[in-house]
């Protein structure tokens, strides 16, 4: 259930669409010692087309920009995927929050249409035209850096006890981008108590991106202990 590194995504279809939202609700998702880099919120949706160990399946990742110190990257507060591997491993190797879901990516007309399910609700809903302007790979991350992925790793003892308590650093390596297009986008978000995505709420929507790309996924780093700032 645990792959070990690294494992190569080819060919993934990926939808980005940002979203400005309100500073206190992105600030109060941020674990400290974690500081945020501005009011901009995005989400990744997937189509993971060929992935070693993991085979086809959907994902996707909500960011909101993210420093620790002088090393900056976006902070990952929710996942959702269709994958039962890529759940355990996200879990028990990064540290993500991640949760069984069905994400989907579809074409409709010239429309991109992103999708984040779970319980029979629609999470998050998000729009895109249909490759209208072509850019450059440089153009992805016009607000910060998701390439540098930050999260919290918490782990406990079978009694209880904090086992870990970090926060993770991870870069995507060998990144090869096929296409990049832009628009504009639209996000659309509903409750759901066990995919609170809504509590960063939409207050404008930005740019939004549909791009394809091969990348790796490989070991990261301990950027922050818990346990011994503590000691």
């Amino acid at each position: 259930m645990v792959p070990p590194f690294p494992f190569r995504f080819r060919n993934a279809e990926i939808l980005t669409l940002y979203w400005r939202t309100d500073p206190e609700a992105l600030t109060f998702l941020l674990p400290p010692p974690l500081q945020p880099t501005g009011d901009v919120a995005c989400v990744h949706i997937y189509r993971m087309t060929d992935t070693d160990w993991l085979g086809p399946y959907h994902e996707a990742n909500v960011m909101v920009g993210a420093r620790l110190g002088d090393r900056e990257g976006a902070y990952s507060p929710y996942l959702a995927l269709s994958s039962d591997v890529g759940v355990a491993h996200g879990r028990e190797v990064h540290g993500q929050p991640k949760k069984l879901a069905s994400p989907s990516l579809e074409f409709r007309d010239d429309l991109v249409v992103g999708r984040i399910e779970r319980n029979g609700i629609d999470v998050l809903t998000g729009t895109l035209p249909y490759k209208q302007q072509a850019v450059t790979p440089d153009a992805l991350k016009p607000f910060f850096d998701f390439a540098t992925n930050l999260n919290l790793k918490a782990v406990d003892h079978i009694d209880g006890r904090p086992a870990i308590r970090q926060i993770t650093s991870r870069r995507l390596s060998e990144v090869t981008v096929h296409e990049a297009w832009a628009g504009p986008c639209t996000v659309e978000l509903r409750p759901n108590a066990q995919l609170p995505v809504f509590r960063l709420p939409v207050m404008e929507p930005l740019q939004g991106f549909l791009w394809r790309a091969d990348f790796t996924l490989v070991p990261g780093e301990i950027i922050h202990d818990y346990l011994t700032e503590a000691a």
